[in-house]
């Protein structure tokens, strides 16, 4: 089979196509025919070797969707549509960016769907991550609300923007990039801010005067104090995102979290396997009824991953980037 292998730690060149053996079956995992994989910049640091437990070789790919070649699970029979996502994809055991991926059989999420594959490719860690951090926000559908998405063009930004338009929230979000606002605007964002270095309060203040009832922070640890300062008083913070590194230097808790705020988190690891299929088949009604609308910024074949790793480097993607590993462009 083909796949995509980084061969050590550096730039996108270091992604070389090669013939590997194809995996066999063996007890609790399963042979997956990859027919999609998003993009993701977790794959990115690990590749530019900011994950220290990765060893390369290493095929990479946190995520991938499929149908299933062999198994040792009588409930995933052969031809069954499958995502799946995390578990130590492309970093203990090689991930998405092949032809063929043997997953273990707790991490495969059966799928009910008419999505054409890049669609469906799009959806598993992007949509999950964002239903996810909606939920530890506190957002109920339906209920009135105003959120503020930080990094709101990158894909989980445009997912979350997309749900919650469709659960009726007033929706604002930031992009540094005049030239993506409209794609903001094209998923029902209602409030399209310019994070151009300046006071993103002043911004925020003429659109809400008492400020959002959530943030969602897609850019990190270093935009996080400043979050908690623009929710309302009683408002929440959910970090979701690590675009800033991992690290809140010199973080006073009592400083910086004004009393009654609240901070949380979301990692999409929690939903994986068996807790993230439902949520999972929800979401995929959802975009075939066309509630949700997922942005596919471009599509790759697997020939082209070096090109799809700078395109996502350079911060050129709109949306989820796409690799079709069985498809030639």
């Amino acid at each position: 089979m083909r796949a995509a292998v980084c061969v050590r730690a550096g730039g996108p060149e270091v992604l070389e196509i090669r013939e590997l053996p194809m995996p066999s079956v063996r007890d609790g995992w399963s042979l997956v025919r990859v027919e999609g994989a998003g993009l993701n910049r977790s794959e990115l640091r690990t590749r530019q070797g900011h994950s220290p437990n990765v060893k390369f070789p290493r095929v990479l790919g946190i995520e991938c969707v499929g149908t299933v070649a062999d198994s040792t699970d009588a409930a995933l029979p052969v031809g069954q549509t499958v995502a799946a996502v995390m578990g130590e994809m492309g970093r203990e055991f090689d991930g998405g960016y092949a032809e063929y991926a043997l997953l273990p059989n707790s991490l495969l999420m059966p799928i009910s769907t008419t999505l054409p594959w890049d669609v469906l490719a799009a959806l598993p860690e992007t949509y999950l991550t964002a239903q996810g951090s909606l939920d530890a926000l506190g957002v109920v559908p339906g209920a009135p609300g105003r959120l503020l998405i930080r990094g709101g063009t990158s894909s989980v930004g445009m997912a979350a923007a997309s749900i919650a338009s469709a659960h009726g929230l007033r929706t604002a979000a930031t992009t540094r990039r005049p030239d993506k606002m409209d794609a903001l605007r094209a998923v029902g964002v209602d409030h399209v801010l310019l994070d151009d270095g300046g006071s993103l309060a002043d911004v925020v203040h003429r659109v809400w005067p008492e400020g959002p009832d959530y943030v969602l922070d897609l850019i990190g640890t270093a935009t996080v104090p400043d979050s908690l300062k623009l929710v309302r008083r009683g408002g929440t913070v959910c970090v979701a995102g690590s675009l800033s590194g991992w690290l809140i230097r010199e973080f006073e808790p009592i400083a910086m979290i004004p009393p009654g705020t609240r901070l949380t988190a979301f990692h999409s690891d929690s939903l994986k396997g068996a807790a993230g299929a439902p949520v999972l088949q929800r979401i995929v009604g959802e975009v075939e009824a066309g509630v949700y609308r997922p942005n596919v910024d471009r599509v790759f074949g697997l020939d082209d991953i070096v090109e799809a790793h700078r395109h996502m480097e350079n911060d050129q993607a709109t949306g989820k980037v796409v690799v079709l590993p069985g498809t030639k462009f």
